[in-house]
């Protein structure tokens, strides 16, 4: 009936209803926007749509609508949670400074995806006012909003907030909650930040039976920059296997020539994950290290051979070929192996005639028949 009658509220749902069509879209999105407050009630009302595709331009419409913030304020009190979680978001695009006071009372509503959203979103205005607001939220029952609560509180960068973060990052029952608290700190870049981190890389609880959440924990560590490279040195010698492997790892990331000499005498860890991880950290550094590699090559530990050959074999230097081959022969089957793969990968026909006396002693037949099938590739 309104569309007969030609009232505002029917030429909004007119208008509404072309923001489906491609063709009419754009003309339809201008006249909405002329429409004001008149149209406002019927996009949020639209807001509820499944179709969403759509639902990010109702928003970029009423975010273009000045006089939207009271109904949109208004709505977020009243409304099907749905709507109320994507009129958050309209606030985020909008950053109505005049939104804050509905958001900062969404923050204490029913349903815990408004909040978590109402918590992102306040971090855009970037109003440090909203951050007494926002630290309750850590403590919130559901494992979302204490998520959005770390990456908003941590969005100011404010040290004297790093604490209660790290109140997540260290004893949140949910390592996802505690990956979130993990990731925001590390964004922060500042070196207050570090200390916590490196608390939570000494914690076994990041790190038992946890290979995949602890990747975000060693990203966050290595987005400290130069300040954390010290404590990642001393970790190095940390009685526990796991954190010396870990270090090894974020160093070799970093590529700070400080931890060359430190992580050449974790080449020889006793713990054989350790002294991988020294050896790929190493080989990350390129041809200066070339010559710590060839010296542990010597060593009676056949372990530290076999990842000093794979390690060698990452680096592009002259001297790489000719040391492979000569481990070729080394007493230990498995560096052997080792060191045959590497030249495969390197495709260096310098190797061949070595390999092919490996293929011609069919005392070993399956290093004979890999030694072979490297020499037929590389033809």
């Amino acid at each position: 009936m309104n569309w007969l009658t030609g009232s505002p509220q029917g030429e909004a749902k007119k208008l509404v209803s072309q923001l489906a069509d491609l063709t009419r879209r754009d003309v339809a999105a201008r006249e909405l926007i002329k429409l004001g407050a008149d149209a406002v009630p019927t996009l949020i009302d639209a807001l509820q749509t499944q179709d969403l595709s759509l639902i990010l331009l109702y928003q970029q419409i009423l975010a273009r609508i000045s006089s939207a913030t009271p109904f949109l304020a208004k709505s977020l009190a009243t409304a099907h949670p749905i709507t109320r979680g994507r009129v958050v978001e309209i606030f985020g695009i909008s950053k109505d400074k005049s939104a804050i006071p509905a958001l900062l009372d969404a923050l204490k509503g029913e349903y815990f995806t408004v909040r978590s959203r109402a918590a992102l979103v306040l971090a855009k205005f970037e109003d440090r006012q909203a951050i007494p607001a926002l630290l309750p939220l850590l403590k919130d029952k559901e494992d979302e909003v204490r998520s959005a609560a770390c990456v908003a509180i941590a969005s100011f960068r404010d040290p004297a907030t790093f604490d209660d973060i790290t109140n997540i990052l260290l004893d949140d029952p949910m390592i996802e909650v505690r990956q979130s608290a993990a990731r925001a700190l590390g964004e922060t870049k500042h070196p207050a930040a570090m200390p916590f981190l490196m608390e939570a890389l000494h914690d076994s609880s990041w790190w038992f039976e946890q290979e995949e959440a602890a990747e975000d924990l060693l990203t966050a560590i290595e987005k400290m920059g130069p300040v954390v490279v010290d404590p990642l040195i001393k970790a190095l010698g940390d009685k526990e296997g796991t954190v010396r492997k870990y270090a090894a790892i974020v160093l070799g990331r970093m590529g700070d020539p400080r931890a060359i000499e430190e992580l050449g005498m974790t080449l020889y860890d006793l713990h054989n994950e350790v002294g991988k991880a020294a050896a790929d950290a190493l080989a990350k550094f390129g041809a200066p290290t070339v010559n710590i590699f060839i010296e542990a090559l010597s060593h009676p530990e056949a372990e530290i051979r076999e990842n000093s050959v794979a390690a060698l074999s990452k680096i592009q230097d002259a001297r790489v070929v000719p040391v492979l081959i000569e481990m070729l022969r080394d007493p230990a089957r498995e560096v052997q192996k080792q060191a045959l793969q590497a030249l495969g990968g390197l495709r260096d026909r310098r190797a061949i005639p070595a390999m092919q006396e490996i293929v011609s002693n069919r005392a070993d037949r399956e290093m004979a028949a890999l030694a072979k099938q490297i020499i037929e590739s590389m033809k």
